[in-house]
C-alpha cells in the first residue's frame, strides 16, 4: 500500500515537473505572466482522452496533444503581444475561463460536467502500460527528454533573444530583434510541454472533467515556480517535490477530508507571501518577481 502511495506520488510530481518547467519557459525565461497556463494543460487533457477514445494510439494523440495546445499558444500571443504585467495576466486569466467555458458546456464533444470515463492506459510498441510502476517509468522517461529540450532551448540562442527581451524589450528591439515573433515561439512551447503534461494526466487519472483545469488548479504551478526561482530549471524541480510531498502530510495529521483541500490551499497562500516578503528570487532564480 504504502509503495502504490510513493509511486502515485512520483508519477504527480513528474507530471508536475512538465507543467512548470513548461511555464518557466513563458514566465521565468520570457517575462511573460501567462495565467492561461491551466488552460494549456486542460486542452492537452482533453485532445488526447477524446482521440484515444476514438480509436487514436496512444503516442499520436500524445503528440497531438502538444501540437493542439501548441496552436492555441501561437494564436493567444497575437491579441498580446503589446500586453505586459497586470494586462497580460488579467488577459490570459480570461483565455483560461473561455476553454473552462468551452469544455463544460461544450457537451457534445467533452461531456461538460458529467466528464470523460474510462480513458485508456498508454500502450506503446503493443505493450500496455495499464501498472502504476509501468506509467511511473513512462512518465521518468518523458520528463527527462522534456527538461532535456527545455535546457537546451532556454540556453541556446532563442533563450538568450528571450531573456534580452524579458529584461529591457526596448533595447533588443533596438538591436533588430523580433520581440513579437520570439514572445509568440516561447508561448508556443510552453503551451507545447503543458499539453503534453496534461496527456500523462488524462492516461493517468482515466478520468477528467472541467473541474480539474479550473483557475485555481494553476496556484500550485505558479508556487512552483515562484519558490524554485524564475529561469532556474534545477530549482523548478526541488520546489515540485517539496511544494507536491508537503502537504501530503496533512492526511496524517487526522483532519477530517473536508478540511484537508482547504488546508492545502492556505499552505499555499502562506508559502507564497513568505516568498515574495523575504526571497523575490525564490530558491535558486536569477530574477526578481515585479
Amino acid at each position: 500500500m504504502i509503495s502504490a502511495y510513493i509511486i502515485h506520488l512520483l508519477i504527480l510530481i513528474g507530471i508536475y515537473v512538465i507543467l512548470a518547467l513548461a511555464l518557466q519557459i513563458a514566465m521565468g525565461f520570457g517575462g511573460l505572466l501567462n495565467l492561461g497556463h491551466i488552460a494549456f494543460f486542460g486542452i492537452g487533457a482533453y485532445t488526447s482522452a477524446l482521440l484515444t477514445l476514438a480509436g487514436w494510439p496512444f503516442w499520436l494523440a500524445f503528440l497531438a496533444s502538444g501540437i493542439i495546445a501548441m496552436i492555441f499558444g501561437f494564436l493567444l500571443s497575437i491579441p498580446t503581444t503589446k500586453l505586459k504585467g497586470d494586462y497580460l495576466a488579467l488577459t490570459t486569466m480570461g483565455f483560461s475561463f473561455v476553454i473552462y467555458a468551452i469544455l463544460l458546456n461544450w457537451t457534445d464533444l467533452t461531456r461538460g460536467p458529467l466528464g470523460l470515463p474510462g480513458i485508456p492506459k498508454p500502450s506503446l510498441f503493443g505493450i500496455s502500460i495499464s501498472s502504476n510502476f509501468n506509467f511511473l517509468i513512462l512518465t521518468i522517461i518523458i520528463v527527462l527528454i522534456s527538461y532535456f529540450i527545455i535546457k537546451r532551448i532556454t540556453s541556446s540562442q532563442f533563450g538568450k533573444v528571450l531573456e534580452s527581451i524579458r529584461d529591457d524589450e526596448l533595447a533588443s528591439k533596438v538591436l533588430g530583434k523580433n520581440s513579437f515573433k520570439v514572445k509568440a515561439i516561447a508561448m508556443g512551447f510552453s503551451a507545447f510541454f503543458a499539453g503534453i503534461a496534461g496527456s500523462l494526466y488524462a492516461h493517468y487519472i482515466t478520468f477528467i472533467d472541467p473541474s480539474s483545469f479550473m483557475i485555481m488548479q494553476l496556484v500550485p504551478v505558479l508556487l512552483i515556480v515562484i519558490v524554485g526561482g524564475l529561469a532556474s530549471l534545477p530549482g523548478t524541480i526541488l520546489a515540485t517535490i517539496i511544494l507536491i510531498l508537503i502537504p501530503e502530510a496533512l492526511r496524517f495529521v487526522g483532519f477530517p477530508s473536508s478540511i484537508v483541500g482547504p488546508m492545502r490551499q492556505i499552505f499555499y497562500a502562506v508559502i507564497l507571501l513568505l516568498i515574495l516578503i523575504y526571497k523575490p528570487k525564490g530558491f535558486f532564480g536569477r530574477v526578481e518577481m515585479e
